[in-house]
Protein backbone atom coordinates (compact mmCIF):
# COMPACT_ATOMS: atom_id res chain seq x y z
CA UNK A 1 0.00 0.00 0.00
CA UNK A 2 1.56 3.70 -0.75
CA UNK A 3 1.51 6.17 1.84
CA UNK A 4 0.23 9.60 0.32
CA UNK A 5 3.10 11.33 0.05
CA UNK A 6 4.18 8.93 -2.26
CA UNK A 7 1.09 9.26 -4.21
CA UNK A 8 1.35 12.92 -3.88
CA UNK A 9 4.86 12.71 -5.64
CA UNK A 10 3.92 9.92 -8.45
CA UNK A 11 1.13 12.78 -9.19
CA UNK A 12 2.88 15.49 -9.48
CA UNK A 13 5.43 13.85 -11.45
CA UNK A 14 2.85 12.87 -13.99
CA UNK A 15 2.03 16.57 -14.13
CA UNK A 16 5.42 16.94 -14.84
CA UNK A 17 5.86 14.61 -17.41
CA UNK A 18 2.39 15.72 -19.30
CA UNK A 19 3.55 19.50 -19.39
CA UNK A 20 6.55 18.45 -21.08
CA UNK A 21 4.20 16.13 -23.84
CA UNK A 22 1.83 18.88 -23.87
CA UNK A 23 4.86 21.14 -25.20
CA UNK A 24 6.27 18.32 -27.38
CA UNK A 25 3.09 18.09 -29.23
CA UNK A 26 1.96 21.62 -29.52
CA UNK A 27 5.55 22.27 -30.76
CA UNK A 28 4.75 19.84 -33.68
CA UNK A 29 1.49 20.70 -34.45
CA UNK A 30 0.67 24.72 -34.28
CA UNK A 31 4.42 25.99 -36.16
CA UNK A 32 2.50 24.78 -39.58
CA UNK A 33 -0.33 27.29 -39.49
CA UNK A 34 2.07 30.10 -39.00
CA UNK A 35 4.48 29.09 -41.61
CA UNK A 36 2.56 31.87 -44.06
CA UNK A 37 2.94 34.38 -41.29
CA UNK A 38 6.56 33.10 -40.74
CA UNK A 39 7.26 33.35 -44.88
CA UNK A 40 5.75 37.24 -44.71
CA UNK A 41 7.73 38.29 -41.76
CA UNK A 42 10.79 37.03 -42.05
CA UNK A 43 10.90 37.13 -46.05
CA UNK A 44 11.59 33.44 -46.41
CA UNK A 45 10.47 31.24 -49.42
CA UNK A 46 9.08 28.21 -49.60
CA UNK A 47 11.88 26.18 -49.09
CA UNK A 48 12.71 28.08 -45.95
CA UNK A 49 9.14 26.96 -44.73
CA UNK A 50 10.02 23.42 -45.74
CA UNK A 51 13.30 23.72 -43.11
CA UNK A 52 11.64 25.63 -40.66
CA UNK A 53 9.40 21.96 -39.92
CA UNK A 54 11.63 19.49 -41.72
CA UNK A 55 14.89 20.34 -39.09
CA UNK A 56 12.81 20.08 -35.76
CA UNK A 57 11.42 16.09 -37.86
CA UNK A 58 15.26 15.58 -38.68
CA UNK A 59 17.45 16.47 -35.38
CA UNK A 60 14.32 14.44 -32.99
CA UNK A 61 14.33 11.21 -35.41
CA UNK A 62 17.80 11.70 -34.69
CA UNK A 63 18.66 12.18 -31.65
CA UNK A 64 15.56 9.40 -29.80
CA UNK A 65 17.82 6.04 -29.74
CA UNK A 66 20.90 8.19 -28.35
CA UNK A 67 18.77 10.24 -25.67
CA UNK A 68 17.63 6.53 -24.17
CA UNK A 69 20.91 5.27 -23.86
CA UNK A 70 22.29 8.27 -22.44
CA UNK A 71 19.08 8.50 -20.43
CA UNK A 72 20.04 4.38 -19.09
CA UNK A 73 23.43 5.73 -18.19
CA UNK A 74 23.56 8.92 -16.57
CA UNK A 75 19.81 9.13 -15.24
CA UNK A 76 16.57 9.48 -16.77
CA UNK A 77 16.11 12.46 -14.42
CA UNK A 78 19.20 14.39 -15.36
CA UNK A 79 18.75 13.95 -18.89
CA UNK A 80 15.41 15.01 -18.61
CA UNK A 81 16.03 18.27 -16.76
CA UNK A 82 18.80 18.68 -18.97
CA UNK A 83 16.41 18.53 -22.06
CA UNK A 84 13.98 20.65 -20.45
CA UNK A 85 16.63 23.23 -20.06
CA UNK A 86 17.51 22.78 -23.81
CA UNK A 87 14.45 22.92 -25.12
CA UNK A 88 13.36 26.25 -23.12
CA UNK A 89 16.52 28.06 -24.44
CA UNK A 90 16.14 26.62 -28.13
CA UNK A 91 12.43 28.05 -27.77
CA UNK A 92 13.46 31.21 -27.03
CA UNK A 93 16.47 31.08 -29.42
CA UNK A 94 13.19 30.68 -32.10
CA UNK A 95 11.72 34.09 -30.50
CA UNK A 96 14.96 35.83 -30.86
CA UNK A 97 15.11 35.08 -35.02
CA UNK A 98 15.57 37.64 -37.34
CA UNK A 99 15.64 35.28 -40.56
CA UNK A 100 14.67 32.25 -41.36
CA UNK A 101 18.47 30.62 -41.09
CA UNK A 102 18.20 31.60 -37.43
CA UNK A 103 14.86 30.34 -37.06
CA UNK A 104 16.03 27.22 -38.73
CA UNK A 105 19.30 26.34 -36.78
CA UNK A 106 16.99 27.26 -33.44
CA UNK A 107 14.35 24.72 -34.65
CA UNK A 108 17.07 22.06 -34.63
CA UNK A 109 18.27 22.72 -31.77
CA UNK A 110 14.41 22.33 -30.46
CA UNK A 111 14.21 19.09 -32.15
CA UNK A 112 17.13 17.18 -30.53
CA UNK A 113 15.77 18.56 -27.05
CA UNK A 114 12.07 17.54 -28.16
CA UNK A 115 13.01 14.02 -29.34
CA UNK A 116 15.32 13.34 -26.46
CA UNK A 117 12.60 14.76 -23.64
CA UNK A 118 10.22 13.03 -25.36
CA UNK A 119 12.13 9.54 -24.86
CA UNK A 120 12.88 10.17 -21.19
CA UNK A 121 9.30 11.00 -20.34
CA UNK A 122 8.38 7.23 -21.12
CA UNK A 123 11.41 6.09 -19.39
CA UNK A 124 10.39 8.14 -16.53
CA UNK A 125 6.63 7.04 -16.29
CA UNK A 126 7.52 3.14 -16.36
CA UNK A 127 10.66 3.68 -13.33
CA UNK A 128 7.77 6.36 -11.51
CA UNK A 129 4.97 4.25 -11.24
CA UNK A 130 5.77 0.38 -10.50
CA UNK A 131 2.39 -1.08 -10.20
CA UNK A 132 1.11 -2.31 -13.62
CA UNK A 133 -2.09 -0.41 -13.01
CA UNK A 134 -0.80 2.66 -11.91
CA UNK A 135 1.30 2.49 -14.81
CA UNK A 136 -1.44 2.08 -17.30
CA UNK A 137 -3.34 4.55 -15.68
CA UNK A 138 -0.37 6.83 -16.04
CA UNK A 139 0.46 6.33 -19.57
CA UNK A 140 -3.38 6.32 -20.24
CA UNK A 141 -3.19 10.26 -19.00
CA UNK A 142 0.25 11.16 -20.88
CA UNK A 143 -0.88 9.43 -23.54
CA UNK A 144 -4.35 11.74 -23.88
CA UNK A 145 -2.58 15.06 -23.41
CA UNK A 146 0.08 14.21 -25.72
CA UNK A 147 -2.37 13.87 -28.24
CA UNK A 148 -4.27 16.83 -26.86
CA UNK A 149 -1.19 18.93 -27.74
CA UNK A 150 -0.56 17.19 -31.44
CA UNK A 151 -4.84 17.76 -32.11
CA UNK A 152 -5.58 21.07 -30.68
CA UNK A 153 -2.33 22.45 -32.12
CA UNK A 154 -3.52 24.19 -35.06
CA UNK A 155 -6.37 25.87 -33.30
CA UNK A 156 -4.13 26.92 -30.31
CA UNK A 157 -1.34 28.26 -32.77
CA UNK A 158 -3.74 30.02 -35.01
CA UNK A 159 -5.49 31.73 -31.84
CA UNK A 160 -2.35 33.15 -30.70
CA UNK A 161 -1.05 34.57 -33.72
CA UNK A 162 -4.36 36.23 -34.03
CA UNK A 163 -4.44 37.91 -30.81
CA UNK A 164 -0.73 38.31 -29.89
CA UNK A 165 2.26 37.91 -32.96
CA UNK A 166 4.27 34.57 -33.45
CA UNK A 167 6.55 34.78 -31.40
CA UNK A 168 4.23 33.84 -28.85
CA UNK A 169 3.84 30.48 -30.48
CA UNK A 170 7.38 29.22 -29.20
CA UNK A 171 7.60 31.95 -26.62
CA UNK A 172 4.47 30.07 -24.20
CA UNK A 173 7.03 27.28 -24.18
CA UNK A 174 9.48 29.35 -22.19
CA UNK A 175 7.30 29.71 -18.33
CA UNK A 176 5.67 25.95 -19.20
CA UNK A 177 9.56 24.55 -19.15
CA UNK A 178 10.09 26.50 -15.77
CA UNK A 179 6.90 24.80 -14.62
CA UNK A 180 7.71 21.53 -15.61
CA UNK A 181 11.14 21.61 -14.33
CA UNK A 182 10.57 22.59 -10.70
CA UNK A 183 7.86 20.13 -10.56
CA UNK A 184 10.26 17.55 -11.99
CA UNK A 185 12.76 18.37 -9.50
CA UNK A 186 10.39 18.03 -6.72
CA UNK A 187 8.80 14.64 -7.45
CA UNK A 188 10.39 12.58 -10.18
CA UNK A 189 12.65 9.80 -8.50
CA UNK A 190 16.18 9.32 -10.14
CA UNK A 191 16.58 6.15 -12.08
CA UNK A 192 19.18 4.29 -13.97
CA UNK A 193 19.82 0.58 -16.20
CA UNK A 194 21.72 -1.09 -13.76
CA UNK A 195 22.91 -2.91 -16.81
CA UNK A 196 23.99 0.20 -18.46
CA UNK A 197 27.78 0.07 -17.03
CA UNK A 198 29.28 1.49 -20.47
CA UNK A 199 27.58 3.79 -23.60
CA UNK A 200 27.65 1.64 -26.70
CA UNK A 201 29.41 4.07 -28.83
CA UNK A 202 29.33 2.09 -31.96
CA UNK A 203 25.41 1.61 -31.68
CA UNK A 204 24.63 5.19 -31.10
CA UNK A 205 26.59 6.67 -33.88
CA UNK A 206 25.71 4.30 -36.60
CA UNK A 207 22.23 3.98 -35.47
CA UNK A 208 22.14 7.99 -35.58
CA UNK A 209 23.82 8.06 -38.57
CA UNK A 210 21.04 5.76 -40.66
CA UNK A 211 18.61 7.40 -38.95
CA UNK A 212 19.51 10.94 -40.27
CA UNK A 213 20.48 9.85 -43.71
CA UNK A 214 16.93 7.81 -44.10
CA UNK A 215 14.78 10.70 -42.77
CA UNK A 216 16.82 13.16 -44.82
CA UNK A 217 16.42 11.38 -47.84
CA UNK A 218 12.44 10.64 -47.37
CA UNK A 219 11.97 14.54 -47.08
CA UNK A 220 14.61 16.16 -49.43
CA UNK A 221 14.55 13.12 -51.96
CA UNK A 222 11.93 15.45 -53.98
CA UNK A 223 14.55 18.17 -54.74
CA UNK A 224 17.57 16.35 -55.48
CA UNK A 225 16.27 13.41 -56.96
CA UNK A 226 15.56 9.80 -55.33
CA UNK A 227 17.43 8.12 -57.78
CA UNK A 228 20.32 11.09 -58.51
CA UNK A 229 23.73 10.41 -57.18
CA UNK A 230 23.14 12.21 -54.81
CA UNK A 231 19.93 10.51 -53.27
CA UNK A 232 21.57 7.32 -54.07
CA UNK A 233 24.98 8.37 -52.31
CA UNK A 234 22.88 9.57 -48.91
CA UNK A 235 20.49 6.38 -48.99
CA UNK A 236 23.61 3.84 -49.65
CA UNK A 237 25.35 5.52 -46.26
CA UNK A 238 22.40 5.17 -43.94
CA UNK A 239 21.80 1.04 -45.41
CA UNK A 240 25.86 0.36 -44.46
CA UNK A 241 25.36 2.92 -41.40
CA UNK A 242 22.60 0.36 -40.54
CA UNK A 243 24.11 -2.70 -41.45
CA UNK A 244 27.26 -1.92 -39.05
CA UNK A 245 24.66 -1.15 -36.42
CA UNK A 246 23.03 -4.66 -36.50
CA UNK A 247 26.78 -6.24 -36.59
CA UNK A 248 27.72 -3.64 -33.36
CA UNK A 249 24.72 -4.69 -31.16
CA UNK A 250 25.52 -8.75 -31.78
CA UNK A 251 28.72 -8.16 -30.80
CA UNK A 252 28.31 -5.70 -27.87
CA UNK A 253 28.25 -6.66 -24.48
CA UNK A 254 26.06 -4.07 -23.46
CA UNK A 255 24.09 -3.36 -27.20
CA UNK A 256 21.45 -0.12 -26.83
CA UNK A 257 18.78 -2.08 -28.34
CA UNK A 258 17.38 -5.68 -27.77
CA UNK A 259 15.82 -7.05 -30.39
CA UNK A 260 13.90 -10.06 -28.93
CA UNK A 261 11.47 -7.29 -27.77
CA UNK A 262 9.83 -7.85 -31.18
CA UNK A 263 9.33 -11.60 -30.47
CA UNK A 264 6.24 -9.85 -28.33
CA UNK A 265 3.37 -9.78 -29.93
CA UNK A 266 1.92 -6.77 -28.02
CA UNK A 267 5.29 -4.66 -28.43
CA UNK A 268 5.28 -5.68 -32.04
CA UNK A 269 1.67 -4.83 -32.32
CA UNK A 270 2.19 -1.76 -30.94
CA UNK A 271 4.72 -0.54 -33.19
CA UNK A 272 2.72 -1.31 -36.25
CA UNK A 273 0.23 0.83 -35.08
CA UNK A 274 2.08 3.82 -34.16
CA UNK A 275 3.40 3.53 -37.84
CA UNK A 276 0.24 3.28 -39.23
CA UNK A 277 -1.22 6.18 -37.15
CA UNK A 278 1.98 8.72 -38.03
CA UNK A 279 1.81 8.06 -41.97
CA UNK A 280 -1.80 9.03 -41.53
CA UNK A 281 -1.90 11.48 -39.22
CA UNK A 282 0.93 13.68 -39.57
CA UNK A 283 0.62 14.38 -43.63
CA UNK A 284 -2.63 16.10 -42.72
CA UNK A 285 -1.66 17.60 -39.66
CA UNK A 286 1.63 19.46 -40.83
CA UNK A 287 -0.04 19.96 -44.87
CA UNK A 288 -3.64 20.66 -44.51
CA UNK A 289 -3.11 24.42 -42.53
CA UNK A 290 -1.04 25.62 -45.56
CA UNK A 291 -3.01 23.83 -47.84
CA UNK A 292 -5.94 25.99 -46.38
CA UNK A 293 -3.89 29.18 -46.28
CA UNK A 294 -2.12 29.38 -48.85
CA UNK A 295 -4.21 27.56 -51.45
CA UNK A 296 -7.68 28.34 -50.48
CA UNK A 297 -7.00 32.01 -49.39
CA UNK A 298 -8.55 30.95 -45.58
CA UNK A 299 -6.74 33.32 -43.20
CA UNK A 300 -6.56 32.56 -39.06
Amino acid sequence: MKSGKTFDKSSIALIAICVAALMFGLEISSVPVILPTLEKVLQGNLKDMQWIMNAYTLACTTVLMAAGALADKFGRKFIFNFTLIAFGIASLCCVLAVNPAMLIIARFLQGMSGGAMLICQIAILSSQFQDNKERSKAFAVWGIVFGTGLGFGPIIGGAIVSLANWQWVFLVHVPLTIVALLLVTYSVRESRDPDAKKLDFPGIITLSVAVFGLTYYIMQGGEFGFTSLHGLLIILVSALSFVVFLIAERRSENPMFDFSVFKIRNFSGAILGSIGMNFSFWPLMIYLPIYFQIYSGYTI
